[in-house]
């Protein structure tokens, strides 16, 4: 274990699923050991008003440290920062391709491929439906670099009684990645037989 915290990258982009970079950031504020490092695009500001009623400040209160988009200087567009990954939830098809093409046209591009090039952790909770080839080829790309695609879709083995326990449950995945402990969703022991 490092000297300090384990340190994740978020970045909310415009896609719709808002939420889920919302909850990543409720759950890793609660859980020890843990520092985020919060990027929010500008079309992520419209539809994290539209989606949750949440305005920016508000967002950005349940992160440790806050960049701005378009500040390439930040520390977290440096392989010289130490960060354990990086997480792009919801990840719009216009981010993804700027990922794919190594663009690096602002702060998120720019950290994606930080964390790519130093061979960390990279999850991509993309949205879009359905995919067009485009897509697929630039999905294709990231997971050939290393970076995992993770389309937050909704899993009902479980039972789920509410959309919050299907985002839940969807986040609960994306944090065990990263090999933190979180009590967000039940385990999967296995069928019982009838």
């Amino acid at each position: 274990m490092p000297d300090r915290p384990q340190r994740i990258v978020i970045a909310i982009t415009g896609a719709t699923g808002a939420v889920y970079g919302v909850r990543l950031l409720q759950v890793l504020k609660e859980t020890p050991d843990v520092e985020t490092h919060l990027v929010v695009s500008d079309a992520a500001v419209l539809t994290l008003h539209q989606e949750t009623g949440l305005q920016r400040k508000e967002v950005e209160a349940l992160a440790d440290v806050v960049h701005r988009q378009h500040n390439i200087g930040a520390s977290i567009a440096s392989g010289s920062f130490q960060s354990d990954g990086m997480v792009i939830a919801p990840c719009s098809m216009k981010t993804l391709a700027s990922v794919a093409h190594g663009l690096s046209d602002n702060l998120i591009a720019r950290a994606a491929d930080v964390v790519l090039k130093e061979r960390r952790r990279l999850v991509l909770m993309v949205r879009e439906t359905p995919f067009n080839l485009a897509h697929l080829r630039n999905m294709t790309a990231v997971t050939e670099m290393g970076g995992i695609i993770f389309p937050p879709l909704p899993s009902f083995y479980h039972q789920p009684q509410s959309i919050a326990e299907m985002v839940d449950h969807t986040v609960a995945r994306v944090i065990d990645l990263f090999g933190l402990e979180h009590q967000l969703a039940p385990r999967w022991h296995g069928l019982s037989p009838t």
